[in-house]
């Protein structure tokens, strides 16, 4: 080691931000290992680094003996009380071994050593910066798509994205810009490993925030969201300022604000709802843009029947169930969809058994007071048109006028 090997450490401590003597510690503890691998030495050694000319010397520990049996680990009586009159048998003293041939090892060593720690360094750089990040929002450049993965450059770091965890039917080419959302940050034997995802709902809530104001400022919240990626989202908002619409927010004039992200994710439809405390009123609001007429809960099961008008049904339930599916995700109740038509002949079935088993008619076995309640008054199936599904209520509206 020179004057200059320390010279550079110290520049690496300034421009890498690794402290010196954790590079020196680093140093000596990779020397001890190659002394006993170059040396055959099995004794208890330890090196020292000067830090301030770069010289060092290596020390083992020997026990005093009257006869010595391992040269390497002890020393005669005569020999050490040379170096101290005091020492008697069983004593421990360290006396420096270094060889003289060390040097060239050493360096190389030393140099590996610097290398590795510089690289470790580097990696938690990145780790920290990126584990912080953990839940955001990111820009990100296309490098490599293969059969498994997409790898993106993010601000200079190397980020890897599942195809499990892209938008289905979305296309990825080399170069691409794209936003992705930073879904976790792993510590690997090659580095970190950044992985994001442009499925997550996590993405979803983080386009609306960057969107919306009024969600930054903490005056509408985002209460729950049930995506399938590439094809719908149902997104809950509430406001607690009365004066503020939270759809209304969300949506923008004319749709300006959920326009840009639906581009974003590639046309993926959005149904902006409010949420409500009601959990009536809130199933109710779920299932838009298909209107609803009446909803009774079973609390205990956490379980809702919800009839809707016949001409609405489909719209209800959805392609492939998928319209029923986001709502009870959203929710996190089980909803089971019928139509005024099917809930009247089940009232008139059971109130024909009833009349054959000549037993009084109870008239609220189904809509009792509490359903009677939940009529779609105030859940948005009586309001004209859906702020975040403009197309699809009017399309509601002609089919209405149509039926009259």
């Amino acid at each position: 080691m020179s004057t200059e090997f320390l010279m550079a450490l110290a520049a690496l401590e300034r421009e890498k931000g690794i402290e010196k003597s954790v590079l020196i510690d680093a140093i000596e503890n990779a020397l001890v290992s190659a002394y006993k691998k170059n040396y055959g030495s099995a004794q208890d050694v330890r090196v020292e680094v000067d830090p301030m000319v770069g010289d060092f010397r290596v020390f083992a520990k020997k026990t005093v003996v009257e006869t010595v049996e391992d040269d390497a680990a002890e020393i005669s009586l005569p020999e050490a009380q040379k170096i101290n009159i005091a020492y008697e048998p069983g004593d421990v003293l360290e006396m420096e071994v270094t060889p003289g041939s060390f040097g060239r090892i050493a360096a190389q060593t030393a140099k590996q050593v610097v290398v590795h720690r510089l690289r470790e360094a580097e990696r938690d750089v990145v780790y920290d910066k990126f584990k912080e990040r953990e839940g955001e929002v990111l820009s990100a450049s296309i490098h490599r798509v293969d059969k498994i993965n997409i790898l993106l450059e993010i601000d200079g770091a190397e980020g890897v994205m599942p195809l499990s965890e892209g938008i289905p039917g979305e296309r990825y080419n080399v170069n691409d810009h794209i936003k992705v959302y930073v879904s976790e940050v792993r510590k690997t034997t090659k580095g970190p490993q950044i992985v994001v995802s442009r499925s997550h709902p996590g993405l979803l809530k983080r386009l609306f925030e960057i969107e919306v104001p009024e969600i930054m400022q903490n005056i509408v919240h985002i209460k729950s969201i049930a995506r399938e990626a590439g094809s719908r989202t149902k997104i809950a908002v509430y406001s607690e300022d009365e004066n503020v619409d939270p759809v209304g927010a969300c949506v923008g004039q004319k749709g300006s604000r959920i326009d840009r992200i639906v581009a974003e994710l590639g046309n993926e439809k959005i149904d902006v709802i409010p949420w409500s405390s009601d959990p009536i009123e809130y199933i109710a609001n779920s299932l838009r843009p298909a209107k609803v007429l009446m909803v009774q809960i079973n609390e205990d099961e956490k379980a809702a029947k919800v009839v809707v008008p016949d001409y609405q049904l489909s719209l209800a339930i959805g392609r492939e169930g998928q319209n029923a599916r986001l709502a009870a995700k959203l929710t996190g109740w089980k909803i089971d969809i019928k139509s005024q038509t099917q809930i009247e002949q089940t009232l008139f079935n059971d109130h024909k058994e009833q009349e054959d088993s000549e037993e009084p008619f109870d008239s609220e076995i189904f809509f009792d007071e509490e359903f009677e309640d939940t009529q779609a008054e105030g859940s948005g199936a009586d309001n004209g048109t859906d702020p975040a599904r403009p197309e699809e209520d009017a399309a509601d509206t002609q089919a209405e006028k149509t039926d009259a």
